[in-house]
């Protein structure tokens, strides 16, 4: 496993890219309403990105066909966005984006509401945004990656919802996937050890019911098996001597 530890410029350049990626799900988040389609978050998002000089690097990554994941209710991730498939009050709808800025990626997701939700939902999308921040707690030079792994399992456990087990954080740079791959589940072992100057995108991603998932037949559309609702939560993170770094807070 190679995992990349970035330099002071490369560190400044991440930091760029994920700063603008944290503007553009800022407007995405305020443009989320009734009655729009996932194709028109798509479109949206895709000029928002160029607009900034970027690179949606999601679009034709391995064959994606758009700039931003749309992921509604049941779909945990990679939904794929389509003119048919319009927004109604009371869903939850999932955006993971990215972008390249010179060279360098951006990862991060969000889950919001679409207009008034029900309790249940919204509680799923806290615990699901809170275990992040319990999972990056633990995201310090000298911990071991399962540390975090660890402290997302023991943050959503009580809440008997279930953790996605087939997909997984990672690594990020100048490649959108690098090692590390980083479970959302407890680990036996400890994983590698945590250095200052590597770059993670963590990103929790909890079921209201069972943790299993299936592939539809786009083959990239993930969904839950038993039909529950879904939320993702996804930070860039850096690690550094002290305190984690979130990078795509704006």
């Amino acid at each position: 496993m190679a995992v990349t530890i970035k330099s002071e410029r490369e560190i400044e350049l991440m930091r760029e890219s994920n700063r603008l990626l944290a503007t553009v799900h800022k407007e995405l988040e305020a443009f989320i309403k009734p009655g729009i389609s996932t194709k028109d978050i798509d479109i949206y998002g895709d000029t928002l990105i160029r607009k900034l000089g970027c690179i949606p690097n999601f679009k034709n990554y391995n064959g994606y066909p758009a700039s931003i994941c749309v992921s509604v209710n049941d779909e945990v991730v990679h939904g794929i966005p389509r003119k048919d498939r319009i927004l109604r009050e009371g869903d939850i709808v999932s955006l993971d984006a990215g972008l390249i800025y010179k060279g360098y990626h951006s990862d991060a997701a969000r889950t919001h509401a679409v207009g008034q939700i029900s309790p249940e939902a919204q509680k799923l999308i806290d615990v699901t945004r809170e275990s992040f921040f319990a999972g990056i707690k633990m995201a310090k030079a000298g911990n071991h990656l399962y540390d975090i792994s660890n402290a997302i399992d023991a943050y959503v456990k009580p809440y008997g919802y279930g953790i996605v087990r087939d997909l997984v954080g990672h690594g990020i740079g100048t490649s959108l996937h690098e090692d590390p791959q980083i479970p959302n589940f407890a680990q036996k072992r400890k994983g590698i050890l945590l250095q200052a100057g590597m770059t993670l995108a963590v990103e929790p991603m909890i079921n209201m019911g069972r943790a299993d998932v299936e592939w539809l037949d786009d083959d990239w559309t993930v969904v839950t098996e038993d039909g529950s609702l879904s939320a993702h939560y996804e930070n860039t993170i850096l690690i550094t001597d002290g305190e984690p770094e979130i990078l795509t807070l704006y």
